[in-house]
């Protein structure tokens, strides 16, 4: 490889259309060049990650270095994903970023017991979600040397 960095996908799972939407225009405020696809419940989201249904194609469904998730959603929610992902020897790797409006310490405490790796609060304002987001892709995109997504100088992906 002669050095060029190439984007990671970042997957999010909500079921909340609003959600969605405020997160991709934070996504586009602070121009990040990772590609964020956004599934809709636990069942979508391992769906794509299990190349299934709508996601069969594995080059329209690529591989996320990173997963948002939200706890509470339908069919499956984030508890029952996050814990059927960290089982998965080809899964478990993936770092996931919880992002729910519940800020219930035995959440938490369940939460990284199952494997999250970290725990955000939904914030109340546009502005707030902008800088979460901002901060989380310094710190998860830029600082963080995430699995398989380093080029052979060493250089993060993202």
């Amino acid at each position: 490889m002669s050095g060029q960095v190439t984007p990671i996908t970042v997957l999010m799972a909500d079921d909340d259309p609003d959600d969605r939407l405020m997160t991709k225009e934070a996504w586009e405020e602070n121009r990040i060049a990772n590609k964020l696809v956004f599934v809709n419940d636990g069942e979508e989201l391992m769906d794509y990650l299990y190349h299934r249904e709508r996601y069969s194609d594995p080059k329209m469904s690529p591989r996320p270095g990173l997963i948002l998730l939200d706890l509470n959603m339908p069919k499956k929610d984030g508890r029952e994903a996050l814990k059927e992902i960290k089982a998965d020897p080809d899964l478990a790797r993936i770092p996931i970023v919880i992002i729910t409006t519940s800020n219930a310490e035995e959440e938490i405490v369940r939460s990284y017991d199952l494997g999250v790796n970290s725990f955000l609060s939904k914030p109340v304002t546009f502005e707030q979600l902008v800088k979460m987001i901002h901060l989380l892709n310094e710190y998860w995109l830029g600082i963080v040397r995430l699995p398989g997504n380093n080029d052979q100088n060493g250089k993060i992906r993202g």
